[in-house]
């Protein structure tokens, strides 16, 4: 013990170490925050300036909105800010926080898709009921649900992580502070640690997916019982964004934190970070609303008025 050395401080992952190769990340990065930023607020401010659009659907489509601005916030200006400043470090304070918010904000964010994978299941197999279920009341208490699970959530995985001592190494291979490369820096046994992590990852994800399958699946057979072919296509085309969304999301996520931790690091760790960090945060105003003909009528409205 007496030859370990507290860390203050850890060194990201940069995507080079070539000045101009730096300056095109910083571009990238810039371009790609700027257009969630601008699609976000974009959401949030046509949802609640039109009245119409007070509706549970678009209720959750804000608080999706706030999340996604919150996981952007967290990792890509610090990475961008390290890139045009050429430096790698971030604090330990400053990893523990970013840490905190972006699981939380990750973890309300799985909570979410899940009840609006609910929300379309109300909509297409109980349309009668759905005014009753999906109150007001009920929509508060989902979204609230949700935020709440987040932060639970995370301050289980940040509590994990950051009572192990690190002192092998202050290098994370990854542009932001990722827990599994976290775990790669203790310089105790981490077994019991890499149990827990898998574990509470495992139950929200095995958890939230096969309650949107089963909802999906119920939604699939009511929609093939639809005689309009009209329908089928207004069904399918408000389902399957958000299936295909909820599968990239997933996917790249559990590729991060199920894969073995003592694995060495390989160029696809950035890729699945960029994936499940910074892809769905830009494409879901695309994908949720900005296809949604009541959005691009409150959008014209707004235009308008300007």
């Amino acid at each position: 013990m007496s030859n370990q050395t507290i860390v203050t401080e850890f060194l990201l992952l940069g995507f080079s170490d070539i000045r101009e190769l730096q300056i095109l990340h910083f571009v990238i990065f810039l371009a790609a925050y700027l257009a969630a930023l601008m699609g976000n607020l974009l959401i949030i401010t046509i949802v609640t300036l039109n009245y119409e659009l007070h509706s549970p659907m678009f209720f959750f489509l804000i608080n999706l909105s706030l999340l996604d601005l919150g996981s952007v916030s967290v990792t890509m200006p610090k990475s961008m800010s390290n890139s045009l400043l050429n430096i790698r470090s971030i604090s330990y304070s400053g990893c523990v926080v970013q840490v905190f918010c972006l699981i939380c904000f990750l973890g309300a964010n799985v909570s979410l898709l899940t009840v609006m994978a609910y929300d379309r299941y109300v909509a297409i197999c109980k349309p009668l009921h759905y005014g009753i279920i999906m109150n007001r009341r009920a929509c508060i208490h989902m979204a609230a649900c949700t935020w709440t699970a987040g932060v639970i959530y995370s301050a289980l995985h940040t509590g994990n992580t950051f009572t192990i001592p690190f002192c092998q190494s202050n290098t994370i291979n990854q542009f932001f502070c990722e827990i599994p490369q976290l775990l790669k820096l203790s310089c105790s046994g981490t077994y019991l640690k890499e149990l827990a992590a898998l574990a509470f990852s495992v139950c929200l994800a095995l958890g939230c997916s096969v309650f949107i399958v089963v909802s999906y699946v119920q939604i699939f057979t009511a929609v093939w019982r639809i005689p309009s072919e009209q329908g089928h296509q207004k069904a399918f085309s408000t389902c399957l964004p958000h299936l295909i969304m909820v599968s990239l999301f997933l996917s790249t996520a559990g590729i991060a934190y199920l894969k073995p931790i003592h694995d060495s690091p390989s160029p696809l760790d950035l890729l699945a970070a960029v994936l499940y960090c910074v892809v769905p945060p830009l494409m879901n105003p695309v994908i949720y609303s900005m296809r949604n003909k009541e959005i691009q009528a409150a959008l014209r409205k707004l235009l308008q008025r300007f």
